[in-house]
């Protein structure tokens, strides 16, 4: 069972995908820039499916999202938190590509015991400064330019493949499937606002970084997988090698042959490893309350 759904959070109108009716909750959290729980998360909420109960959400205006909020990762941080409260589980694992895993793990920072494991994927948060941040901080500065070259992006798969160039390990060989999600999201007018926003309110022209939890990780008592593509050109691997030594209970997975969007790079391996590492699927929580019950949904669909 697959479907769609919208939970109100405060002000936000936040929708998410969902699948699979049984075994242990998982939240899947995506990143910035031309990104949604699909673009992420295609192959992951399809592989999960049998034996979990998945969640992938849009952050407001991402997606089928709605909302106008200040883009951080507090407020995403918050947004997060609401939607958790929506679902019937006491306890979730998390897991968090880019953006989304700096905001997982601020999450799980201020609430260990309400998750089960993280899983935190070339994830933001880690360090204090982002070597590739001025040039995408400069183009923000000017008028039309990020929209501008978006659409201009978007005018043919190859256009696309250039664009995906400066993310990926190896733009000519990924998947139609993958260029296709991207070029949809390059499509979708203002889809690129709030990656614009974003940037404005976290990155500064040095590269310094307005979210960086490295101070924090020693006391993360929740068991970590840290995946990182060895070839991301975007965040350092080294915060992930760094992050895995100083939380007590971490794993590292590195990546060949990878860059930033490994769930859609190396999907296969990505997903395999992901499930190594969530709950059994035999020890699922039961839901505190019925789906008809849960407070703040507005709408579930299936398929």
């Amino acid at each position: 069972m697959s479907g769609t759904g919208v939970a109100t959070i405060g002000d936000c109108r936040i929708a998410y995908r969902r699948a699979g009716t049984s075994g242990p909750p998982v939240v899947l959290c995506h990143g910035a820039g031309i990104d949604d729980a699909t673009v992420s998360w295609r192959h992951t909420i399809d592989a999960l499916a049998d034996d979990y109960r998945v969640y992938a959400i849009d952050w407001p205006e991402y997606g089928n999202s709605t909302g106008d909020v200040t883009h951080t990762v507090e407020t995403y941080v918050e947004v997060l938190e609401g939607f958790l409260e929506t679902l019937p589980f006491e306890r979730v694992s998390l897991a968090g590509i880019s953006m989304g895993g700096g905001v997982a793990l601020g999450y799980t920072l201020a609430n260990q015991d309400r998750v089960d494991r993280l899983a935190l994927v070339d994830s933001y948060g880690l360090g204090g400064r982002l070597p590739s941040a001025l040039q995408w901080k400069v183009l923000s500065q000017v008028p039309g330019m990020t929209e501008f070259g978006k659409i201009a992006a978007s005018t043919t798969t190859a256009s696309v493949r250039m664009v995906l160039d400066s993310l990926v390990a190896d733009a000519d060989g990924l998947p139609e499937q993958f260029v296709a999600d991207a070029r949809r999201k390059l499509m979708e007018p203002g889809s690129i606002q709030a990656f614009t926003e974003f940037q404005e309110n976290e990155l500064s022209f040095s590269g310094r970084v307005k979210t960086n939890f490295v101070d924090d990780l020693e006391s993360l008592s929740v068991p970590t997988l840290l995946v990182h593509g060895k070839q991301d050109p975007l965040v350092p691997v080294e915060w992930s090698v760094r992050a895995a030594k100083r939380i007590p209970n971490a794993k590292l997975d590195l990546v060949d042959d990878c860059g930033h969007w490994t769930p859609r790079e190396r999907p296969e391996r990505f997903n395999e490893r992901l499930e190594e590492w969530l709950p059994d699927p035999q020890c699922a929580p039961q839901p505190q309350y019925t789906k008809a019950e849960m407070p703040g949904v507005t709408r579930v669909s299936s398929d």
